[in-house]
């Protein structure tokens, strides 16, 4: 079965019928291991999202981006039935995410990430909330300053060494905490911490310089 099989025939009784996003992960999972493809689906729309912008952001090459995010989902149904909750659903995910992204990049020259001349790279809605894009009056001088400022804080995210851009992405495009950060890339917590924080801290600089 494929992903897209799983998004498939709803059930009629599903566990995510109802307030779906008063479901938990694990208990979506659960069900759609009993049978339920409805709560697969809610899983899906729950992550897809986030799960791809990290994915995107860490290669350079959107259509690999893309297969990723479906190898991710295909293991997520594989290995559905031994599932533990043992760590938050989503830190589970992005941690089989990563070692997706490991697989890619083993035996091949470190690649080029978060593509300058991919439109997703570059859409300031969809840099972290960083607000920077062009300001509500959508004047030509401020869409011009807006699209400049989107492409200095990518090539800023881009030039961060390697380990604390994925510790960044994973917060900011994952939503993960130190602690789950740590959990997915092996690290320690101080470890994951210590790349967060200097990350962060490089970003703002350069957030500060159009301020």
């Amino acid at each position: 079965m494929d992903a897209a099989s799983a998004l498939g025939a709803k059930e009629p009784a599903s566990a995510a019928a109802a307030e779906p996003a008063a479901i938990a992960d694990h208990d979506l999972l659960r069900a759609y291991v009993a049978g339920d493809h409805a709560a697969f689906a809610s899983l899906y729309d729950r992550h897809e999202l986030a799960l791809f912008r990290f994915l995107r952001r860490s290669v350079a090459d959107q259509q690999v981006a893309e297969d990723l995010l479906q190898e991710t989902w295909l293991s997520v149904i594989r290995v559905a039935a031994s599932y533990e909750p043992r760590a938050a659903f989503r830190t589970w995910l992005f941690r089989i995410a990563r070692s997706k992204l490991v697989d890619h990049w083993r035996g091949r020259e470190p690649a080029t990430v978060l593509s300058l001349e991919a439109p997703a790279a570059n859409d300031p809605e969809l840099l972290l909330g960083a607000t920077i894009a062009a300001d509500a009056a959508l004047q030509p001088e401020p869409q011009v300053l807006g699209r400049a400022q989107a492409a200095a804080f990518v090539a800023a995210v881009e030039a961060l060494p390697a380990a604390q851009r994925e510790a960044f992405l994973l917060h900011a495009e994952g939503d993960l905490g130190v602690a789950d950060i740590a959990a997915v890339t092996g690290v320690g917590v101080e470890t994951a911490k210590s790349r967060l924080r200097y990350a962060v801290a490089k970003l703002r600089s350069v957030r500060e310089a159009w301020s």
